[in-house]
């Protein structure tokens, strides 16, 4: 059985998780545009509502900084690039390179918005059933009657299924080379080969097996969604997202 992984649906009674999808949509899209610009006062608002609303969803912390790990690892490269390329007042001295003050608060800024990006969709992923997904998604391209969105919501919703199976094959995998010692190998080529090559090996074949299910359930495009319905709490959650990007971009 699969692990739990936080790049899934946890059930739950929050408020996030009784919100019409589609709204979620609009507030995944409208704080991350909003937090792109934003900068250590409006940033600081952020992440303060969004811990607080993950928080609330039931967020588990320590097995969220378990798998958020390797994200970590391409902020700190990030943080650590536009240290070293941004001009300004030097910190740190080696030979050519240096690190500068204004690097640092750049690579930093950057960072933090990344971050509040993640968080964000990490809420929406948390509270956000796949078929849910689907139908907001299929809900939103209707009105374009050249884009096939029955097929674009479908594929949305297996991709957000996919991803803690992509998680899981990825641990074990790592469990498997750990086992036979090739993480003592001080060849980093040789322990990234051998990780990649089985790693996409097994997730081709899951793929290849959720076709042949699919087939052999005789799956179609033409399904029942779920039922996308708004209500009045919606509605505020607008109003209180849409006061909050506003003072973000004021």
């Amino acid at each position: 059985m699969a692990e739990l992984n936080v790049l899934g649906f946890h059930a739950g009674s929050s408020v996030l998780h009784q919100l019409d999808v589609r709204f979620k949509l609009m507030f995944l899209v409208v704080i991350s545009l909003s937090s792109l610009n934003a900068f250590v006062p409006s940033l600081s608002l952020l992440t303060l509502v969004l811990m607080v609303a993950l928080n609330h969803a039931g967020l588990p912390l320590r097995m969220a900084l378990k798998d958020l790990r390797y994200v970590f690892l391409l902020l700190l490269f990030v943080f650590m690039a536009r240290s070293l390329s941004v001009p300004g007042s030097s910190v740190v001295e080696f030979k050519a390179v240096s690190v500068t003050r204004e690097g640092l608060y750049e690579g930093a800024i950057v960072c933090w918005r990344l971050m509040i990006v993640i968080m964000t969709g990490l809420s929406f992923v948390l509270t956000t059933r796949s078929s849910e997904i689907k139908a907001a998604v299929e809900w939103m391209l209707k009105p374009f009657p050249s884009i096939p969105a029955k097929r674009i919501a479908t594929m949305m919703s297996l991709i957000v299924r996919f991803i803690p199976i992509i998680f899981e094959q990825a641990k074990k995998t790592a469990d498997a080379q750990r086992a036979r010692g090739v993480e003592n190998r001080k060849n980093p080529v040789y322990r990234l080969k051998m990780f990649s090559i089985p790693f996409m090996r097994r997730i081709f074949e899951r793929a290849d097996k959720l076709v042949l299910a699919m087939e052999a359930r005789c799956y179609s495009e033409n399904r029942t969604d779920s039922l996308l319905s708004s209500g009045f709490r919606d509605w505020i959650a607008l109003v209180g997202v849409v006061c909050l990007c506003l003072i973000i971009i004021l």
